[in-house]
């Protein structure tokens, strides 16, 4: 396999800026997919929003339909299965720009592509593929997911639903309760997780939708957003299953579950930022028709910060989504050169990044709904109001903390994938960290930097703030060793310094790699966002790596650790965030919108 980048590699392997993929890389090709898409949720979605937040679920279903029609249910499905056979990097396209004018259809579209339809692609044999998948990847059909259970959420594995293999041999007996299933209302098939006697792991099955086998449905639930998005519970009673819908083999329903989730959460990282490209605009357009003391908001400063802020977050999201999908592509892409099947090549691709994915799933979620709350105060009594999108753009953003995972669980397991991607030889954490505490025990240079080419400083701090998280974590391994894991709180603030690390060098790559095409001057809101982004994050991680320390060092240790901090954390020359942030709001009023 060719020198590609492992996940987690990031944080210990220096990358160049011509190395990572940015969305002004696409190709023609997926230009046209983009303006293509666009177009569609302009005149299908966008229009008819009220039905969405009025919990018409009916016209959800419809507009699945249309968008299956169009082939945007096929993007990621192999074209001998009836798909497009499209990139990963595709795929995260048109996730994205399908699901930002209402999250009640971008959880229809994202539940029956991904873990509706992926797990039948990726585990099912060549007969459950050929029956299957095309009615799925034309929207004939759509798919539901049955994991969660009123007893078993984020512990995904300890489901109570059995499934009891008949007398004859010829089919198993499924009976449990599932609930927030998605699509439920208007599903063909579910894609189910029993156990078997007392397996210790859950087993998956496909599972057609028949009201006369024993499947029931619950009420529609009535929920703070997503209001169109079709939530039932399901309960299966002695429903039959043929042993050939077994998805995979027996017991392996937790790792399907578990890789689904994987591509869940960068999917959901790419369906959160049309939403902020959508809310930032909205806001923008409002501020500057907005006139309060004979001035237009928009020339406010308070107003300004706001914008300025919503951008720089749309554009890191931006910016480390696609690095990592393209990333992911690279390595299925290696893989299937090398002789792997499509199916291998993309769990092992996925997988790979899985680190990657949580820390997306977590950043972007919680940069969408930050955004939308300021998009509500920038309209102030009216973003309060159901007549203008910012109210329905909160509600509907707050879901996306919640499900592919919690981000309080992801933000644990990115730091805990981490640690055994390490000891698993795959990732050398103990050499840097190693020179990391040699580093500490040596003097530190006086010698002024020469700063004078385009982020070399932020370069330098990128670095530091490596260093910085390699110190807390590795000594936070070195006491307490396999037992980490129940350091909760100490798990959340290394992952707190281990995202901002990914999303502020992403941030700068692509902003560094704009520069050396498009000239410093052409470019210079990027270079803005990439210098503001980076400088709130070293606050993060200072904050976050103080915590971290003193939790669980003393005495000499502790002091020589904050000592090591304050060093990683030290700009040399301080930039100045205020006239930061008004170089891109000019950006953004002048432009009256976002656009980036």
């Amino acid at each position: 396999m060719k020198d590609i980048t492992r996940g987690g590699q990031f944080l210990v392997k220096e990358t160049n800026c011509e190395d990572i993929f940015t969305p002004e890389d696409f190709s023609e090709e997926q230009i046209m997919m983009r303006e293509s898409v666009k177009e569609f949720v302009e005149k299908e979605i966008w229009s008819y929003k009220n039905r969405f937040e009025n919990k018409d679920f009916k016209f959800t279903e419809e507009v699945m339909k249309k968008a299956g029609e169009m082939g945007f249910l096929g993007i990621a499905v192999p074209e001998n299965y009836g798909g497009m056979g499209m990139g990963f990097v595709d795929t995260c396209l048109v996730c994205d720009y399908i699901s930002g004018a209402t999250g009640s259809f971008s959880t229809a579209f994202g539940a029956h592509t991904g873990i509706g339809t992926m797990p039948i692609t990726l585990y099912g044999t060549e007969e459950q593929k050929q029956k299957y998948v095309p009615k799925l990847a034309s929207g004939e059909w759509f798919g539901a997911y049955c994991l969660t259970e009123p007893g078993a959420g984020s512990d995904a594995n300890s489901g109570k639903t059995k499934a009891v293999l008949s007398e004859d041999g010829t089919h198993y007996e499924i009976t449990g309760q599932k609930m927030w299933i998605s699509n439920a209302g208007f599903c063909s098939l579910f894609i189910v997780f029993a156990r078997i006697e007392e397996d210790k792991n859950i087993t998956g099955f496909i599972i057609e939708n028949d009201g006369t086998n024993g499947i029931t449905l619950g009420e529609e639930e009535h929920k703070l957003g997503i209001r169109a998005s079709s939530t039932r519970q399901v309960f299966f009673n002695e429903t039959k299953v043929p042993v050939e819908n077994m998805l995979s083999e027996r017991g392996n329903g937790f790792k399907i579950a578990m890789n689904a989730l994987n591509v869940g959460r960068i999917k959901l990282a790419a369906a959160c930022l049309d939403a902020q490209r959508r809310v930032t605009t909205n806001a923008i357009i409002y501020s500057n028709e907005r006139v309060q003391f004979n001035t237009q908001i928009s020339q406010f400063g308070a107003i300004r910060y706001k914008l300025a802020e919503m951008a720089t977050s749309a554009y890191a999201g931006e910016s480390a989504t696609y690095r990592a999908a393209k990333s992911i592509e690279d390595r299925i892409n290696a893989r299937v050169a090398e002789g792997t099947t499509h199916q291998e090549a993309e769990l092992k691709g996925v997988e790979e990044f899985a680190i990657e994915c949580s820390i997306l799933k977590v950043a972007v979620s919680e940069d969408i709904q930050n955004c939308a709350d300021e998009g509500i105060q920038i309209y102030g009594g009216m973003g309060f109001s159901e007549d203008t999108p910012m109210e329905s753009a909160w509600r509907d953003a707050r879901i996306a903390r919640i499900y592919e995972g919690t981000n309080e669980i992801n933000r644990m397991l990115c730091v805990g994938m981490l640690i055994k991607k390490a000891m698993k030889g795959h990732v050398d954490l103990l050499g840097p960290a190693m020179k990391v505490q040699e580093e500490l025990m040596g003097i530190p240079s006086f010698e002024t930097p020469n700063y004078s080419e385009l982020f070399s400083e932020e370069k330098e701090m990128i670095a530091k703030l490596k260093k910085a998280f390699l110190m807390v974590a590795g000594a936070a391994v070195q006491k307490f060793g396999m037992d980490l894991d129940s350091h909760q709180q100490l798990l959340m603030a290394a992952a707190d310094m281990l995202i901002e690390i990914y999303m502020a060098e992403s941030t700068l790559l692509r902003s560094e790699k704009l520069a050396l095409k498009e000239g410093e001057q052409n470019v210079k809101e990027q270079i803005a966002m990439a210098k503001l982004y980076l400088y709130k994050s070293v606050d993060i991680v200072a904050l976050r790596g103080k915590e971290s320390i003193i939790s669980f060092a003393e005495g000499d240790e502790q002091r020589m650790m904050l000592m090591g901090l304050r060093r990683f954390t030290k700009y040399t020359n301080m930039p100045n965030i205020v006239e930061l942030r008004e170089t891109i709001a000019s950006k953004l009023v002048t432009e009256n919108g976002y656009c980036f």
